[in-house]
């Protein structure tokens, strides 16, 4: 089957392989609204005459000469309307997170010179005006929800007439596969942002690649929940894998439905970040707790058999016989809350950690953890479906079309038609990124069993001891997060003597532990100045540093009283832990640790 090299031709190679009634759907006042494969295209070619009546054009089809269109939209069918139609005019899509600060909205319309944006509600469209009087390229605002007084987004489709068609038809003819369809800014974990150019081909033959690596089956009677933001990489390239696929895309109304979404769907699988994995256990494990008697034996038993589960090496006759009864009494009641049909879980954007990666498997709800940066368009590694083709604590081999090496440093380097086009007028960060061809991805790993990739830190993010060792903070972290009691936790020490962690204690998991010790649990802050709750993670240090080098052990620790968030600036919108601000904001917990 030839797949599309543009990225807008999906709509047209639905059509005709599997045309749906439900290519997109979304909950309007509590009912799921379908469109259709055929509505789809009528609504995108409309759109996009429309735009292109408002003067939208690819100009000289140069990447700073064409016109760029911003989103600020959470995840919902008109965000890809948007998309499919701005493609078909030659101009360039600008997605913007909608927790993205002022500032830096400000920094991204005026570096793009953003000629349109499209909002998805009130709250948004406030944070936009108050941001606009300082883009002076803005020409427009159209809003997704119809509010009093403001541009509705249908409105551009109305401009449409006969001759902004032809010049739509016109403009299609001229856009080759390697036409920019979008420069996504990474936020990333420190500085600026940086616009990420992507063409249609980065993006298509990451989406072919991934697609029959993993693989991806066409599947038309498939269905699954969106809900990671678009404006990411990782979940827009993996729509037009479930377009390419005819999967069908439900997108949940919020953050905080999921779950309700999810036994409302019964989606086949989703894509997800560890973060979320992890809340999911979370509340599985709080769960467990509230039972009694034989029921929180069983369910604890069962939890205990799963962390010994290895998918490449049998357990034997009695532990599988033992899992295939956890199966049958516990696990079957989680997978029914995940809907019954999951198929399949992408997880990405930062390490999983393994212990949950043995659970959600052994529980036969199958999580594959993949790899790769907005650069590589994303994906370079992901374990696959296929017996042997999964490895955990890796991120599995890399896919079709990549060719990878490491630096004497150990850093992953990557070439292939996935690689960026380059940094939005940044030719100098080009040329330090991509350097004859290889993209340098600022990732260390290791190769294990000459097949799979692990990664094993940030480069940027290694820690130097003032007696010049270096450590690798991510292993460290991931460890100390597989105890239930830690929600949150970063590792320190450059430029210091040793290695200590700043903790943020997962607040139901010790409220719960604090009442079995006859402990009352009034504030975080009382609760993390309390010495059994301070002994207790001193336990919980003293269990996981002797799994670590001399170097690597935790001398000290500070419990911290409030969760990292989007909203408080400590997380970026993927859910990464912005280690400088961490930092800085808790500044005094790291000059007590190191005062001595």
């Amino acid at each position: 089957m030839k797949y599309p090299e543009r990225l807008f031709d999906v709509i047209d190679f639905q059509l005709k392989n599997f045309p749906k009634q439900d290519m997109f759907a979304a909950k309007v006042n509590g009912v799921w609204e379908k469109h259709s494969t055929e509505s789809v295209q009528k609504i995108t070619t409309a759109f996009a005459a429309g735009l292109v009546k408002l003067g939208v054009s690819p100009n000289d089809f140069s990447d700073e000469g064409v016109d760029k269109i911003g989103i600020i939209s959470n995840n919902r069918p008109e965000w890809m309307f948007t998309d499919l139609a701005v493609q078909q005019t030659g101009a360039v899509l600008v997605p913007i997170y909608p927790t993205t600060s002022e500032p830096e909205i400000q920094f991204i319309l005026n570096d793009a010179l953003v000629k349109y944006l499209f909002v998805a509600n009130a709250d948004l469209l406030a944070k936009i005006k108050r941001v606009a009087p300082y883009v002076p390229s803005l020409k427009g605002i159209y809003t997704f929800d119809v509010i009093a007084g403001e541009q509705h987004w249908t409105e551009v489709g109305k401009l449409a007439d006969e001759l902004s068609h032809q010049q739509l038809t016109q403009i299609k003819q001229q856009i080759s596969k390697q036409h920019l369809a979008t420069i996504i800014y990474t936020s990333g974990t420190t500085g600026t942002p940086k616009g990420v150019m992507l063409t249609h081909n980065n993006i298509s033959a990451n989406v072919v690649n991934s697609k029959a690596s993993f693989p991806f089956e066409d599947a038309p009677q498939d269905k699954v929940l969106s809900f990671l933001p678009l404006n990411h990489i990782f979940e827009k390239m993996v729509t037009y894998i479930y377009l390419f696929s005819g999967i069908s895309i439900y997108y949940a109304e919020s953050m905080e439905t999921i779950g309700d979404n999810i036994r409302e769907v019964q989606p086949n699988g989703f894509s997800t970040v560890p973060r979320l994995l992890e809340k999911v256990f979370e509340k599985i494990m709080a769960k467990g707790q509230e039972l009694t008697g034989v029921k929180r034996n069983l369910f604890f038993w069962a939890v205990k058999l799963a962390e010994k589960y290895d998918n490449r090496i049998s357990g034997g006759a009695w532990y599988n016989l033992q899992l295939a009864i956890a199966n049958k009494l516990i696990f079957s009641k989680w997978r029914e809350a995940l809907g019954g049909n999951i198929k399949f879980i992408v997880t990405g954007g930062a390490a999983c950690q393994e212990k949950l990666l043995r659970i959600f498997n052994a529980a036969k709800i199958p999580v594959y953890e993949g790899y790769g940066p907005t650069e590589n368009s994303p994906v370079i590694c992901v374990n696959r479906k296929a017996a042997g083709g999964q490895k955990f604590g890796t991120v599995g081999p890399p896919i079709q079309g990549v060719n990878l090496k490491f630096a004497d440093d150990g850093e992953i380097l990557v070439s292939g038609e996935s690689v960026m086009k380059g940094y939005y007028k940044r030719p100098d960060l080009t040329a330090e990124t991509v350097i004859d061809g290889w993209l340098h991805t600022g990732d260390i790993g290791v190769k294990e069993d000459d097949y799979y990739i692990k990664i094993t830190d940030r480069k940027k993010e290694l820690l130097k001891t003032s007696g010049g060792k270096y450590v690798a903070p991510q292993p460290i972290e991931n460890k100390l997060k597989e105890s239930l009691l830690v929600e949150q936790a970063i590792v320190i020490g450059n430029d210091e003597k040793f290695v200590a962690a700043l903790i943020v204690p997962s607040f139901a998991s010790l409220a719960t532990w604090m009442k079995l010790h006859d402990l009352t649990f009034t504030t975080p802050e009382e609760a993390i100045a309390n010495p059994r709750v301070i002994a207790k993670f001193q336990e919980i240090i003293d269990t996981l540093n002797p799994q670590f080098n001399h170097v690597e052990q935790i001398k000290k620790f500070e419990l911290l009283p409030t969760e990292w968030s989007v909203d408080g600036g400590e997380m970026t919108p993927k859910l990464s832990v912005k280690r400088k601000v961490v930092m800085e904001k808790y500044k005094q917990y790291v000059e007590k640790i190191y005062k001595n």
